[in-house]
């Protein structure tokens, strides 16, 4: 395996959203990651089982029915092999099937055994359903996603899945791991999507603090309430992001654009004059097309990017001359980020199916082809 965490062996019990997200940034960056599916095939969810599922690449599949005396004992000797697990069940799942912190860490004290949850292991809410949606809202994050005049808006589910949840728990993981190898003990990680969300918000907190942030939806820099920062639509109907909060790249984006001589746009930073000066640029980049626009302002000071969609992104010579995106299997996925200088990281491998690398793990674990068979012929291995 390629990758600074080449090396280490985390297994993963199968799940949609953050954990598999966590599951493949480990994988990406070169531990070996063996993913536990159901013996039935699913993985839970509405998402078919695929070559194709991105969240699901680089891992190894065995597929065990967790329902069973024999498919627990079996799990938990995978666990006793590795450096850590991944799970994202409801508060108490685990525990209830004999996989909780107190059996695997008794079996293997150095393991860092990570929990995926919406709301955490304990609070209220612990025991209830939930998705993003919920846990951006709670967290005090969703109330700020929107325009003026306008409702709350999910930014899909990047913030709370992502963000603050499986990107999360992979930090926790990385820094309990390194815990170990410096000659501490395994322990438990409790990533909460409620708590690492409130962390994704940290700066915007601060400037709440300062009084340079308000709550009004849409009102302020950074949440399309000043003219210099939002999007804008072009003649043929795409879109063009500006960015330009500070005063040299404000001066730059009003020379390109014409508008150095209108007095108008001096007042940066009055926030009284913010929906007009958003008015004449809504109407100025509507002139010209997207493609117009990045001849003029691609490559300058501005804080200037063509809003692109994923196939758009994927062609892009920027994103293209730096191998931001990669082919696996014919088809065009976001490649491993962040990169090293010497633990360079490989191509991910398409996601297994499920039970795939049953026979070649369990083998792994001193288990022979009778016994394997066995299992398989009992239904405890799929």
């Amino acid at each position: 395996m390629a990758g600074p965490l080449a090396g280490l062996r985390i297994v993963e019990f199968a799940g949609i959203g953050p954990g598999p997200f966590c599951g493949m940034m480990l994988a990406d960056h070169g531990a070996e990651v063996i993913r536990v599916d159901r013996a039935s095939g699913g993985r839970g969810g509405s998402q078919p089982v695929s070559p194709k599922d991105v969240l699901a690449r680089g891992r190894k599949s065995v597929a065990i029915d967790l329902k069973s005396a024999e498919g627990v004992a079996l799990a938990r000797r995978l666990a006793a092999s590795a450096d850590g697990i991944i799970e994202g069940f409801r508060p108490g799942v685990m525990e209830r099937l004999g996989l909780g912190p107190d059996e695997l860490l008794g079996d293997n004290p150095k393991l860092v055994y990570g929990r995926m949850t919406g709301w955490g292991q304990t609070g209220p809410y612990a025991p209830y359903a939930g998705h993003d949606i919920n846990y951006i809202a709670l967290a005090g994050a969703l109330a700020h996603f929107g325009r003026a005049g306008g409702k709350p808006t999910p930014p899909i589910n990047m913030v709370g899945d992502f963000g603050g949840g499986g990107m999360m728990l992979a930090f926790g993981m990385v820094s309990a791991l390194l815990h170990v190898a410096r000659g501490g003990d395994g322990q438990v990680i409790d990533a909460a999507m409620t708590d690492g969300t409130a962390v994704l918000m940290a700066m915007i907190h601060g400037m709440a603090n300062m009084g340079i942030w308000g709550e009004g939806l849409g009102t302020n820099m950074l949440d399309t309430g000043a003219h210099f920062y939002d999007t804008y639509e072009t003649a043929d109907g795409k879109f063009v992001s500006i960015g330009s909060i500070e005063p040299q790249f404000y001066a730059e984006l009003r020379r390109i654009a014409g508008l150095a001589d209108d007095p108008a746009f001096d007042a940066q930073h009055d926030r009284g004059q913010w929906p007009a000066l958003k008015e004449k640029l809504t109407a100025l980049f509507k002139t010209r097309t997207r493609a117009e626009w990045d001849a003029a302002m691609e490559h300058t000071d501005i804080c200037y990017a063509p809003v692109l969609t994923m196939r758009e992104a994927a062609a892009h010579p920027h994103n293209q001359a730096r191998g931001t995106f990669v082919e696996v299997a014919g088809d065009t996925q976001p490649a491993p980020a962040p990169r090293y200088s010497r633990t360079a990281t490989a191509t991910p491998a398409p996601a297994p199916m499920p039970g795939a690398d049953s026979d070649a793990l369990l083998a792994s674990l001193g288990m022979g082809t009778e016994e394997i068979a066995t299992l398989r012929e009992a239904g405890t291995v799929g």
